[in-house]
């Protein structure tokens, strides 16, 4: 769904914020044998880089429910969100006082538990992920602090279910990096490629203002005024 595709009005009208995982997508619909991904999320520092560890002591404050959510081991906790990078997005979400999120690409849920703690009591957070074993993970989750969102396991019915209220204001996407292998996509990676090509895509589009930022394996904010 496209932003561009909503009166000016309309947009005004919906205070929706739209958080995009794109690589949660292609990972659990594929479960592909060749993902891998670098256990260094943060392309500014390793989690185990003494100016990172400062940073994260210093700067997290994590709900004790993201804390135990995040401790959970599976086998693609690599596709994890970054601790600082989720909660610079929530950070975001309370400056401009979302009442509704999107998400496409759960995975456990870590980052959207973390968006629906910034939500208001009549806030609501839309979530969609094809992969029902991650999601029951997160479930106990965000039961315990009582914000489970409402859930799609399926693209095609999430966008049918959306109106033009939900036009989407603000975009994250992030793992935009996808480790680095976006910058010379090997040929058959088509994870890379598609990445690679949607940034190039993103950046030659003139109407929309844009900041790609190295936090976490790489963070785009859009958005049109």
């Amino acid at each position: 769904m496209s932003v561009h595709n909503f009166s000016k009005e309309a947009l005004i009208g919906s205070a929706t914020l739209g958080v995009i995982f794109i690589a949660g997508y292609y990972v659990g619909k594929r479960k592909s044998k060749q993902f891998r991904m670098s256990s260094g999320k943060s392309h500014v520092g390793r989690k185990d880089d003494p100016v990172m560890q400062y940073l994260l002591s210093h700067s997290l404050r994590e709900h004790p429910a993201l804390t135990r959510l995040r401790q959970v081991r599976t086998s693609l906790n690599m596709i994890m969100v970054a601790c600082e990078q989720s909660q610079l997005m929530a950070n975001l979400a309370r400056l401009i006082k979302v009442k509704k999120a999107i998400e496409i690409g759960v995975y456990t849920g870590y980052n959207a538990l973390s968006i629906a703690l910034t939500l208001p009591e009549d806030g609501k957070l839309i979530a969609c992920d094809v992969s029902e074993e991650y999601i029951d993970i997160g479930r106990p989750f965000w039961r315990l602090v009582r914000c489970e969102p409402t859930l799609f396991t399926s693209l095609f019915t999430l966008i049918s279910a959306l109106t033009v209220q939900d036009a989407l204001l603000l975009r994250f996407l992030f793992s935009v990096l996808w480790s680095g292998r976006v910058v010379n996509p090997e040929e058959g990676d088509i994870d890379s490629i598609s990445i690679d090509k949607l940034n190039k895509k993103l950046h030659r589009d003139v109407r929309i203002q844009l900041s790609m930022l190295t936090v976490g394996d790489g963070l785009t904010l859009a958005f049109k005024i």
